[in-house]
């Protein structure tokens, strides 16, 4: 249970838990919590049911059920924040957890490193594939984590292969290949700098859209040849132009364009 004196920081133990708008059940799902995400909590329900909390990745706060925290101390809390440690890339994996299986999706943080000075809090045993997560990769390596997210259903906050939005489909991707990015699209937008127009977009860049009138509302990931991977409905590939994204299916115009931005490295 979570004690009185605040603040007290926490992992996550499962393979996804829900962050909530409200501290209920019913409340809309704001983010999610994949393995390994670390936070801090900054207030107890006065029912003490639900836990809101600030996650160190992206800042992004939220309710969680207080059956789904585990507490860490504070000295474990700054570790990982300075921890390189894997980062999953297998669409789903199996670890041993506490001599337990438990599945985790991509994009879940392995608490294992290469530091010698490492104390384990716990046992892991892991032997999927990963990479580091501070070790940043170039376009064809994120075309390729892309890929794997194909045809996952849209779910509002959601961050993994059986549910995500936009942003999160943005975020993760760019996660796995070693670049933080935030959680919405209105923060992803302040990220890179601006490419003057889709001439000049490279694989990678990110592209920022708007399904009716006003400033972006809606985020996808440049590939090449006019076509552009997103998070609507599910998990797709399209055509892209200078007037903004034509469904491939339909042939209808689905989004129009409003911004383009560099955030890999040249």
């Amino acid at each position: 249970m979570v004690n009185n004196g605040l603040p007290e920081f926490g992992v996550s133990r499962l393979s996804i838990v829900p962050m909530r708008a409200e501290p209920s059940h019913r409340a809309e799902q704001v983010s999610q919590l994949l393995f390994g995400d670390h936070y801090e909590v900054h207030e107890v329900s006065k029912d003490k049911l639900w836990l809101r909390i600030h996650m160190y990745y992206d800042q992004c706060e939220g309710w969680i059920d207080v059956r789904q925290h585990h507490p860490i101390s504070k000295e474990y809390y700054d570790y990982i924040n300075r921890a390189d440690f894997k980062i999953t890339t297998d669409p789903t994996s199996t670890i041993l957890y506490n001599k337990s299986p438990l599945m985790i999706l991509m994009g879940s943080i392995i608490p294992i490193s290469g530091s010698e000075l490492f104390k384990m809090e716990e046992q892991f045993a892991f032997n999927g594939d990963s990479k580091s997560l501070g070790v940043k990769r170039e376009a064809d390596y994120l075309k390729a984590i892309a890929l794997k997210y194909l045809n996952a259903p849209y779910q509002w906050g959601g961050k993994s292969l059986f549910g995500i939005d936009d942003a999160g489909l943005v975020q993760m991707i760019y996660k796995i290949c070693g670049y933080r990015l935030g959680r919405t699209v209105a923060e992803q937008i302040r990220y890179g700098k601006p490419v003057a127009s889709l001439v000049e977009a490279q694989p990678g860049d990110l592209i920022f859209l708007n399904s009716g009138k006003g400033g972006a509302t809606h985020v996808g990931i440049f590939l090449e040849n006019e076509k552009i991977i997103h998070a609507s409905g599910k998990v797709r590939i399209d055509h892209l132009n200078e007037e903004g994204i034509l469904n491939v299916e339909t042939k209808i115009y689905t989004h129009s364009l409003k911004e383009i931005r560099r955030v890999l490295s040249e």
